[in-house]
């Protein structure tokens, strides 16, 4: 019998997930089918229960659903616990548990290029739910500083201070962030700001930027934000949002199957539906 995976979030139209995974099931000759569901806020717990009671072998959760999905949840795992938010749910003999690839994918994706983070300072700009996933993460995996900006200082602060991990960190306004710009080796960007189709924007000034930093943006749609551009032009290197998206993508697809897939391949399946 076909298994049935699924996304949900409210808008659903614009994920590339379905895509990424239905390639997945393909390739590995599993008979499964991931479609996306757009539910909005006031479907949720209807949604779920209905996810249940089908059988949805699992699904993936994104905005705005990542944090109210929690309650309608049989089990945690420690990190999205911690989170407080869900990216990946698992139906395991019946129980629906809910876990955050996010962190860990993005992690994953930036080992591509960086070697170690253990000895970096990093400034994570923003103090949405990406934001938290990512700083929490980071600091349970170990940094040298972690530091965190965000137009709303209160929302930075509150990141800090819910974190269970031992971390040095401050919370900072996005003007500070730009006078000690220089002091970071990795600056990670987790808003929309610059997202099509508003590409002409910047989080915050680059002047103080050192030219041998690496400079991250969560975002792949385009492929290269006002932020890479600027940072590549000062001598940075940089990286989009697709090795985060497609590294959080495997880590459910190996959560649900057991089956670690080949990030290349999908990094290549997804580029060309980019256009890239």
């Amino acid at each position: 019998m076909k298994k049935l995976f699924a996304v949900i979030g409210d808008p659903i139209a614009h994920s590339m997930s379905p895509i990424m995974h239905n390639e997945l099931f393909k390739i590995n000759k599993i008979d499964a089918h991931y479609h996306p569901l757009h539910v909005k806020k006031i479907d949720l717990e209807a949604a779920i229960k209905g996810l249940k009671a089908i059988g949805t072998a699992g699904f993936n959760v994104t905005i705005p659903h990542k944090e109210t999905i929690i309650p309608f949840l049989d089990r945690l795992d420690p990190l999205a616990e911690a989170i407080g938010a869900v990216n990946t749910v698992v139906n395991e003999d019946g129980e629906l548990v809910g876990y955050n690839t996010d962190g860990s994918g993005y992690v994953k994706g930036l080992m591509d290029k960086i070697e170690t983070i253990n000895d970096k300072n990093i400034l994570i700009i923003g103090a949405g739910g990406a934001a938290r996933a990512l700083y929490f993460t980071m600091a349970r995996t170990g940094v040298k500083r972690l530091d965190i900006c965000n137009r709303t200082l209160a929302k930075a602060a509150a990141i800090v201070e819910d974190c269970p991990y031992s971390v040095v960190s401050r919370a900072i306004e996005i003007s500070s962030a730009e006078a000690s710009l220089s002091q970071y080796d990795i600056i990670i960007h987790t808003t929309s700001i610059g997202m099509a189709p508003d590409i002409n924007q910047l989080p915050l000034s680059l002047h103080n930027l050192q030219p041998n930093a690496f400079v991250s943006d969560i975002i792949y749609n385009p492929l290269e934000t006002k932020l890479l551009h600027e940072a590549k032009q000062r001598g940075c290197i940089v990286q989009n949002g697709l090795n985060m998206f497609v590294h959080q993508g495997a880590l459910a697809f190996e959560k649900w199957t057991g089956i670690s897939p080949d990030t290349e391949q999908m990094k290549a399946n997804v580029l060309q539906q980019l256009g890239g």
